[in-house]
């Protein structure tokens, strides 16, 4: 852009270029809750007229307020699991919970995780327990990117690297337990820099943002119910509708993972977990024995299916697991897609 200089004798002269203006960084998200409180001051306070042209409201930056207050929140120390470690005791976040967080700050829509690369770093044989049977031990190393849509931002983009480890007597079965391992270790230290759900409080050896105030399945005190659409809270409250008789003091209101399953449900879980591969399905018993201390001489853990926490644990199990499989059918594309290309190469 140019402007032209007037002369003294009215005419036009040379032009110079304009200074550039200087840029301007978009609003955060505190200066638009601002923004918008006295927006809504103003319009109560003056009448509304009927020829007044309808403003729509501009698209939220940033976080909402509902996602930043629980961000924010101290970690509850019921979803915190330790294990052994040489010989110390490690605290630590199971992946399908840090999924769950992941879902109920951002949404379902809101994050997508992207395994950009994985490497098989050792394999060798070994002895396994106590009756030293000989086996196989793998070690994978995987880098995973997490996307996460914040309003009208540009998606912040976070990444982690993780490493999983697989002892079998099969080495397939000791592969698939290290890549997976792996690959949830990475996604749990890319979340993990979003604040306290995902992890970082765990990070401080005193652990000061770790609380024991709320219940396993209870939002921390100050942490608001995020905001859904109007249709979606009254579908879930109708799907969360105690049955009649449950009286204020009942542990199911006290913990809504508690609430008993219906028959329909349960019938419908039990085709889907049926229908797994299986080494998934092997997999899943495993994990759900062990998350819901299943003793040993349970045949069987379809009887135990009967509460909307083992409904939820398992919905995150298979989806983390279809992640997995998408990447691992992606790779073995890639793979047959270069040997073509070797194979099509002329020979010299």
């Amino acid at each position: 852009m140019t402007v032209a200089a007037p002369s003294t004798n009215g005419s036009s002269t040379s032009s110079c270029p304009a200074a550039p203006r200087p840029a301007q960084r978009p609003p955060s998200a505190l200066e638009v809750i601002r923004s918008a409180e006295r927006a809504d001051t103003e319009t109560s306070a003056s009448p509304t007229s009927a020829a007044a042209p309808q403003v729509l409201p501009a698209q939220p930056l940033g976080f909402s307020p509902e996602q930043l207050a629980a961000l924010a929140a101290p970690l509850d120390r019921a979803k915190v699991r330790q294990r052994e470690q040489g010989r110390s005791r490690v605290s630590y976040l199971e992946g399908w919970q840090v999924i769950a967080e992941a879902n109920r700050i951002f949404g379902f829509d809101g994050w997508q995780r992207q395994t950009i690369a994985v490497r098989c770093v050792a394999q060798a044989e070994r002895t396994i327990g106590r009756d030293q049977k000989p086996g196989w031990g793998v070690t994978y190393t995987a880098r995973v990117r997490i996307t996460v849509i914040a309003g009208g931002l540009t998606p912040l983009v976070r990444e982690g690297t993780g490493a999983g480890h697989g002892i079998d007597v099969d080495l397939g079965q000791a592969h698939e337990s290290a890549i997976k391992e792996a690959e949830t270790d990475a996604m749990k230290r890319a979340l993990m820099t979003f604040g306290n759900p995902f992890g970082l409080a765990l990070y401080d050896k005193q652990q000061r943002e770790v609380t024991s105030s709320a219940s396993p399945h209870q939002r921390p005190t100050g942490q608001p119910q995020l905001s859904r659409p109007a249709s979606h809270r009254q579908s879930t409250a109708a799907a969360n509708a105690e049955p009649k008789g449950m009286d204020a003091g009942s542990p199911h209101q006290k913990n809504p993972g508690l609430l008993p399953l219906d028959a329909t449900t349960i019938r419908a879980l039990h085709s889907t977990i049926r229908q797994l591969p299986r080494p998934l399905l092997e997999g899943l018993t495993q994990g759900f024995r062990k998350r819901f201390s299943i003793p040993e001489e349970a045949a069987t853990i379809a009887d135990r299916i009967n509460q909307k926490c083992h409904h939820d644990w398992i919905e995150a199990f298979l989806v983390s697991h279809r992640e997995v499989r998408t990447a691992e059918q992606h790779r073995e594309v890639r793979t047959a897609e270069q040997q073509q290309r070797h194979e099509s190469l002329p020979q010299g």
